[in-house]
Formats: structure tokens, sequence, C-alpha cells
């Protein structure tokens, strides 16, 4: 029923969140958007996003999962009552957890021999 949508909040999604806050906001959007899907930073960005909708939640045939993942987010960060500053730290504290998962693991995403594949490219 809704074949094109994601149940992960999915990277190409994130440039359409540019406009929803102001400034430093607006600057971590712009830098992620331009990353390949499988960077560190995009996979915290991703994360985080994941947590903030409750993507873990959202069910096929849900009303969250018949908007869409971009519209979702959208209504979430409009809906989000911290600052910027709160959602920065949200990134950092993703970011740091997606650090030490790769560390630990030893998991090197610029090996695609480590995948058995390339990751396709960003569509």
């Amino acid at each position: 029923m809704y074949k094109n949508n994601e149940l992960l909040f999915p990277h190409r999604s994130t440039s359409s969140l540019r406009h929803i806050r102001n400034g430093k906001w607006q600057e971590l959007v712009d830098r992620i958007a331009e990353l390949p899907e499988a960077d560190p930073d995009s996979l915290a960005f991703s994360l985080m996003m994941i947590r903030l909708c409750g993507c873990l939640k959202c069910q096929p045939g849900s009303y969250k999962l018949s908007l869409g993942c971009s519209t979702c987010a959208k209504r979430t960060l409009a809906g989000f009552k911290r600052s910027d500053t709160a959602l920065l730290r949200r990134f950092r504290v993703a970011k740091e957890e997606i650090e030490e998962y790769l560390s630990v693991n030893g998991v090197n995403l610029s090996d695609e021999k480590q995948f058995g594949h390339s990751l396709p490219p960003h569509p």
C-alpha cells in the first residue's frame, strides 16, 4: 500500500528539513545532506531523527507512515519545543554513539569489501 515509504528516517529526506528551524540547524542540515548516506555523520543524523520521530514505533498502515518520512520529520521538528542547541546536542550524542559502535565493532564504512558489495549511490 505504501511501497515507497521507509520505516526508518532515510538520508534522502534530510534536505527537506532545512527550513524547519534556523541558524545552526540549517548549517547542520546543509552539511549532512551533502554527505554520503554511509558517512558516520549521516548515520548519526538519521539515528537522531529516528529517535525524535519515533520511527521504531511506526507501523505499516499507521497514519504517520501514510504521511511519509519527510512530512513526519517536519512535523516532529516543528513541534519540538526545545532550542536548536538541544537538537544539536542530540546530534552530538548520536554521533558519539555511532563512532563508538564503529570503533568497538571494527567497522570501516569506506571498506566496500566489508559489506560484500559497494554501497548504493545516493539517488
